[in-house]
Order: structure tokens, then sequence, then C-alpha cells
């Protein structure tokens, strides 16, 4: 009992060892004098700013970005089990594990097909401006 105790103590202590060590070396390291244009202006990767902070940025990113994940997920979840299908083959219960991953593909394949019919993927959307309706 008492080992394990000193191995999670002793993990701890390396990790924070670690972490004082590699920023005493970047003090030593880095240069101690910045430039008065560093030192006044905003400084990010030696590129000048240009423009303003704010700006209109496509939501339409994020969903693309859900989407990737979705599918990314799907992979992660899916190669293990492909993996052990052989043995699960042996044992008799392949056929309900090949069915539950063609489910779990095929749901996400139908939500796939509604966001292109939708055309959510399509990184520039063409709204339609509904008509006007006369009036009365």
């Amino acid at each position: 009992m008492l080992f394990e105790e000193y191995m999670v103590f002793t993990f701890i202590a390396l990790g924070m060892g670690f972490v004082l060590m590699a920023l005493a070396a970047g003090a030593l390291i880095r240069p101690k004098r910045m430039d008065l244009d560093k030192r006044n202006t905003t400084y990010e990767c030696g590129e000048e700013a240009l423009g303003q902070a704010w700006y209109n940025f496509n939501p339409r990113f994020y969903l693309l970005a859900l989407v990737f994940l979705i599918f990314d997920v799907e992979v992660v979840v899916t190669f293990p089990v492909i993996v052990a299908l052989r043995q699960w083959t042996e044992l008799g219960t392949g056929a309900i594990a090949f069915i539950e991953i063609l489910l779990f593909v095929i749901i996400l394949v139908i939500g796939l097909i509604f966001l292109w019919v939708r055309g959510d993927l399509e990184w520039f959307k063409h709204i339609i401006d509904p008509t006007p309706e006369e009036e009365v």
C-alpha cells in the first residue's frame, strides 16, 4: 500500500520538477531586454498587427468542425470494435456486433445526408430572402 502512495507522490514530484526546470531553462535562455516596439504594441509571432481585432467570422466553421468531430469519434469508437470482431465471431456474438456497428454507421450516414441536402456542408450558403407579401 505504501509503495503505491510513494509512486504517486514521486510521479507528482517529477512532473512538478520537469515544469520548474523547463521554466528555469526558459528564463536562462530567453533575452532579458525587450525592444521598445515590442513593449508598446501587441506582438505575436513576429507579425505586425494589421487591422482591428474584431472582425466578422463565419460561424459555419463551427458546424463543419462539429461534423468532423462526430465522424472522428465514429472512427475512434468503431475501430476497436472491428478489431475485436474476430474474437466475437469465435464466441458466436459476431453477427450482433456487426449489426450494431452497421446501425451506428447508418445513423451517422443519414445525418451526413441530412446535412448535405440542407446545404450545411457548403462554406458559403446562399440565403434566399422570402418575397415580401403584398400590402393590402
